[in-house]
């Protein structure tokens, strides 16, 4: 299984982006997809997580400011990130709770994080 983030760049406080996470391979069943971002000298942080019932929860930061939403391809989640600021800046990845099917035909529960996607965001 491979999760695949992009979106990134450099806005200006008050803008907005919205990044994309592609999870791909023979997905049984996505538990939970997340968003966690890490700011240079900071631990990562979870900003936002969907479960597989579609049940959402925010940091503090990002709510009422960003929306985490799949897909009308459910292997695809957003995180629109309006009104940003300059503490948003950060590598933004994308993690996954998931069963997939291996080649011999196993189910494997792994957790499993994509390569991140720089968001930057100027004053």
């Amino acid at each position: 299984v491979q999760l695949q983030a992009s979106g990134g760049g450099l806005v200006q406080a008050g803008g907005s982006l919205r990044l994309s996470c592609t999870v791909s391979g023979k997905i049984i069943r996505l538990d939970e997809i997340a968003w966690h971002r890490q700011a240079p000298g900071s631990q990562r942080e979870l900003v936002a997580e969907m479960t597989g019932g579609g049940g959402v929860k925010y940091a503090d930061s990002a709510k009422g400011r960003f929306t985490i939403s799949r897909g009308n391809a459910k292997n695809v989640v957003y995180l629109q990130m309006n009104s940003l600021k300059p503490e948003d800046t950060a590598v933004y990845y994308c993690y996954a709770n998931l069963v997939t099917q291996s080649d011999d035909g196993n189910y494997v529960a792994q957790k499993t994080w994509g390569q991140g996607t720089q968001v930057t965001v100027s004053s």
